[in-house]
């Protein structure tokens, strides 16, 4: 059983009044999770949004009703939650009525469940992010020698749960992921009939990562407009597949407004879409991964730590760049990520003398567990 940072947040979080969401990609450990904090109680009433009973039972219910099918329980999770109608409303209507009783609802898919919690429930939940395994859960679990090994294997593989516990099975569970989970929710929602357009401009993201994207670009690769590659892109957002990363434009007229970059969460799937699972030494793409793995790394760190911070990377029309940069509490932190840690690595003079007092950082694999964990 692996200790996750989340359930220490959430535990914190029980019994103050308000509905505890939480949401993330399939097969991250949500159900875990809450099976472990059900342990809390032993009061708990369990039910999951993808039973089409669960769905009929949520019909047209009535705060009566809500209290006969709860009874003496005082934890209620709700699985799948964006699986049934009007979630938002039900879950407002527990949270005014029924204030003795916590719920807490989980989400695959961030498109369906946020945008019908977040007026109904505005003032009334706690919102959290799961990722997959985090480097420094990780550590916590069998130490920092031991998982500093294994980083040139979690770059390759990335951090699932099953792909972390099944050790020879990567590949495996990989495709048993990306074809059975990771797109189950893009495609039913609003009834997508282009899934091969869909995996081709994913695929095609995997090749640009570490990338400023071009809209322009990916549509003529995939035969989509800019409008339609621009929605499939929310789309995979929304489902906790990549997350995209603005520029940085405040002081410089050459600085590039309106670009983005794309990562992914996890480095397995990517590389699972490019269907590479070599070795570091056998890649022209380590410099790629490494940034990939830091920068998601990073977004862990800071959501489960809940530290807050506005992201961003920096390029102007000279082409020169940052790899990343934070703002938070009013200072800029810019870092450039170095796989070869003998690399040289220069900030531009510009970058600094428009913003100089910015502290900057190299980031390399001899320093970088202080980032992540």
């Amino acid at each position: 059983m692996f200790q996750r940072s989340l359930l220490k947040i959430i535990k914190e979080k029980l019994f103050d009044g308000k509905v505890i969401v939480l949401m993330g990609p399939r097969q991250v450990g949500k159900t875990t999770l809450l099976k472990e904090l059900s342990k809390e109680t032993e009061q708990t009433l369990w039910l999951n949004g993808d039973d089409p009973d669960t769905q009929v039972l949520f019909d047209g219910i009535t705060t009566a009703r809500f209290k006969s099918i709860i009874g003496i329980n005082k934890l209620l999770v709700i699985d799948e939650a964006q699986q049934i109608k009007n979630i938002g409303l039900k879950l407002k209507l527990v949270a005014d009525e029924l204030k003795e009783v916590q719920v807490v609802a989980t989400g695959s898919s961030s498109f369906d469940l946020a945008n019908e919690i977040n007026e109904p429930l505005t003032g009334r939940k706690w919102e959290y992010q799961m990722y997959p395994m985090a480097f420094a859960e990780m550590v916590q679990h069998h130490g920092l020698l031991e998982e500093l090994k294994l980083l040139p294997h979690r770059m390759v593989f990335g951090y699932y749960p099953e792909v972390v516990t099944n050790n020879g099975k990567e590949v495996d569970f990989l495709k048993q992921l990306s074809d059975s989970y990771l797109f189950k929710d893009i495609l039913i929602w609003n009834k997508i009939k282009k899934s091969d357009k869909v995996i081709k401009l994913l695929q095609a993201l995997a090749f640009q990562v570490g990338h400023q994207v071009s809209y322009n670009e990916l549509g003529r690769i995939t035969g989509l407009n800019n409008e339609t590659v621009e929605s499939y892109i929310q789309l995979l957002e929304q489902a906790f597949v990549v997350f995209r990363m603005s520029s940085l434009n405040r002081n410089l007229r050459n600085e590039l407004k309106k670009s983005k970059k794309i990562y992914f969460y996890d480095n397995g799937i990517r590389n699972t879409l490019i269907a590479n699972f070599n070795h570091l030494e056998l890649r022209n793409d380590v410099g790629a991964l490494w940034e990939n793995f830091i920068i998601s790394e990073r977004q862990k760190h800071l959501a489960y730590n809940q530290k807050y911070a506005n992201k961003y990377f920096w390029r102007t029309l000279a082409q020169q760049e940052i790899d990343y940069i934070e703002e938070r509490e009013g200072k800029l932190f810019a870092y450039e990520f170095k796989w070869n840690s003998k690399a040289k690595a220069r900030f531009p003079k510009s970058f600094l003398t428009a913003y100089p007092e910015t502290e900057t950082k190299v980031i390399t694999p001899d320093n970088f567990e202080t980032f992540v964990n």
